[in-house]
């Protein structure tokens, strides 16, 4: 009998949907082992019925949910809550999922200060009051997956990659363990270290030196002199084989987007060290919280700071 999987997306872009769309030929040896039952980018299945014709909001029941992106609002809470109660195993699927990603970066704000800026004194919008009852009203912050239900499985990236999904879902399938790298981006990268860097900071689309030269034979980005993430960031955007980061392959620096290397690293924390560390000074980067924590900004990572 096929597993049956259920889905929803909450704060996201629509990147982890599309990845596992691009799993590609493996997809087809899974989905005689899959049924999808709720998946709304490729399937028309409807919360509130097809008709709309249901008061409440359902999910079917399923032995796998899937979760992507960060919980913003009242109706995401309310998803995730049923979701959890209508699976038995649940996969948060992406940073944002993980640990809020890009939306998250909105929790350095009030909430009323987000509205403001972003409703009613921008110049593209016509001001008006907060919207009641109509939509969901938005939470306190972005929340990660894990910080509202409990969660079985982890899969980070912005977006998981093909191979990661795939993966994930055969061992499940198999009943086998599932683990994810415990590397660092800098681990799995081919460029040279000397331990020692330019002394300033250079604008990341500037070129790197050695741009398309064998990556073996260039010099380490961040050392180069551009702020790369790859020190605290997990490694697992190369592929599974621990290929190569998938930004470093492009000959651009890390971003961070695999998020912290575990639960409780402090990205910030290791940013700074390892800058220190090759002689380049911290205090030129002027947002070091919003930078080193621009994927993974739920989990208290990012605050509220009193700026306009």
């Amino acid at each position: 009998m096929p597993v049956k999987v259920a889905q929803e997306w909450f704060a996201i872009c629509g990147g982890c949907e599309v990845t596992v769309l691009d799993v590609g030929e493996p997809l087809l040896d899974l989905l005689p082992e899959l049924e999808f039952v709720h998946m709304p980018v490729i399937m028309d299945h409807k919360l509130f019925g097809q008709t709309g014709e249901n008061k409440e909001a359902d999910i079917p029941q399923a032995d796998v949910g899937i979760i992507t992106g960060g919980i913003r609002n009242e109706e995401n809470k309310h998803l995730a809550e049923l979701m959890r109660s209508r699976v038995n195993f649940l996969i948060a699927m992406g940073s944002c999922a993980c640990f809020g990603g890009i939306p998250a970066m909105a929790n350095q704000f009030a909430l009323d200060d987000l509205y403001e800026r972003v409703y009613r004194g921008n110049s593209t919008t016509d001001s008006g009051e907060t919207p009641k009852g109509e939509v969901p009203a938005l939470l306190d912050r972005v929340y990660a997956v894990d910080e509202v239900v409990k969660v079985d499985l982890k899969l980070p990236g912005c977006p998981t990659t093909p191979d990661m999904f795939a993966a994930a879902i055969m061992h499940l399938l198999k009943g086998t363990p599932f683990e994810l790298s415990q590397k660092s981006v800098c681990d799995q990268c081919p460029t040279i270290r000397e331990k020692k860097a330019v002394s300033t900071l250079k604008r990341p689309l500037e070129p790197v030196e050695g741009a398309g030269e064998p990556l073996n034979t260039v010099r380490c980005f961040m050392e180069q002199g551009f702020l790369c993430q790859g020190p605290a960031t997990r490694a697992g955007c190369g592929g599974m084989e621990g290929g190569t980061p998938r930004c470093i392959k492009a000959y651009m620096p890390c971003r961070g987007c695999y998020g912290p290397l575990n639960d409780t690293a402090n990205p910030m924390v290791d940013m700074m060290g390892a800058l220190s560390t090759i002689g380049l000074d911290p205090a030129q980067i002027p947002d070091r919280a919003a930078q080193f924590n621009r994927f993974a900004g739920a989990k208290g990572r990012l605050r509220v700071t009193g700026r306009k």
